[in-house]
């Protein structure tokens, strides 16, 4: 655990080798000032740091307790058979990225590391390497054993949740229901007290349905299952509000007055915030007492190995991390509660 006034110790898998992570993460610390608050630590093979660091101060570490202020340390390991052909999709690239998250999920848990930042994986080909989950929030909700956790988009003061996550658009309804609702949100508001220092922060629920059903014209789930998921919550006294219906909430700015939105469905939360958030998204995994974040953009095949990926985006997952991560410890300090 890092003492309250010293550098976060950031622990950062590589994603897809052959996509544009660690050339995202090079972009976002290419000025050195970038590192001012933090260690940053890579779980990736040697070759590929050669090809994707560039001018960027980085080293070799034999150990995560060796990594050093003002770089980006490597933690070097033998990927057999791979080779970095920059935009191909390969099952050997597939084993490289879970290699590097699970090295990296090991020295979390062993608390070497403070938290987690993680590269962008491709979901075929780290499945087609034995990694038999949707995606980076399904492996560490696993890992944690925990039933739910909520995928959380954030940028400047928009955060959105949903409800269900890396499923298919028919399988959505037959997955919503109250109880589950009401866990998201009792996550959801947890997670901004908790993380984000909110004193009751104000939540707002899309309904499912085009103009939230019009009172079960369009649909009944807003009053089978949405609103009385909302009444609970409200009963538990957290400040919820909603059905709401979700065509006009982001172009109007409704979504402005909240301090956190859940959404149904995973394109319902996600298509508006990527419009608004401008690529500088950041995807962080609420419900775990772990700390993890990674931009919100994909592997990038098209443009890898061009050198033009843009680390915005990796640069708000990497500070958003350490944000939390203090946030975390001044709440310990005042609770004398374990962060």
């Amino acid at each position: 655990m890092s003492p309250k006034n010293s550098k976060i110790k950031v622990g950062i898998s590589c994603g897809d080798p052959n996509g544009i992570g660690l050339e995202a993460l090079a972009d976002a610390l290419s000025d050195e000032r970038s590192m001012s608050d933090m260690i940053p630590v890579v779980f990736a093979p040697l070759e590929l740091a050669e090809m994707t660091f560039g001018d960027v101060p980085w080293g070799e570490v034999t150990h995560v307790n060796l990594a050093c202020e003002g770089r980006i340390n490597l933690v070097n390991f033998e990927a057999q058979d791979f080779k970095y052909t920059p935009g191909q999709a390969s099952k050997e690239a597939g084993a490289v990225a879970m290699r590097s998250l699970e090295m990296a999920v090991a020295h979390l848990d062993s608390s070497e590391l403070d938290v987690l930042v993680t590269a962008p994986i491709n979901k075929d080909t780290i499945r087609q390497a034995g990694f038999p989950f949707p995606g980076h929030t399904e492996y560490l909700a696993s890992k944690a054993e925990v039933d739910e956790v909520l995928m959380l988009l954030c940028c400047d003061g928009m955060r959105i949740g949903v409800v269900t996550g890396h499923i298919a658009l028919k399988d959505v309804v037959s997955q919503l229901n109250s109880d589950r609702i009401m866990t998201k949100l009792q996550i959801m508001n947890d997670s901004l007290t908790r993380d984000f220092d909110l004193n009751s922060p104000r939540i707002a629920v899309l309904g499912l349905n085009p103009h939230a059903g019009d009172n079960g014209m369009l649909g009944d789930e807003e009053l089978r299952i949405i609103a009385p998921a909302i009444r609970t919550a409200q009963n538990e006294g957290l400040n919820v509000h909603g059905p709401i219906a979700a065509d006009g909430f982001f172009g109007s700015g409704a979504f402005k007055n909240y301090d956190g939105v859940l959404a149904m469905y995973h394109d319902q939360g996600l298509a508006p915030f990527k419009a608004l958030s401008f690529g500088r998204g950041v995807n962080f995994t609420a419900g775990l007492s772990i700390i993890r974040t990674s931009p919100d953009h994909g592997t990038g095949f098209d443009i890898a190995g061009q050198g033009v990926a843009n680390g915005a985006s990796f640069r708000e997952a990497l500070h958003l991390a350490c944000k939390i991560r203090h946030h975390r410890i001044n709440q310990s300090h005042q609770t004398s509660k374990p962060i």
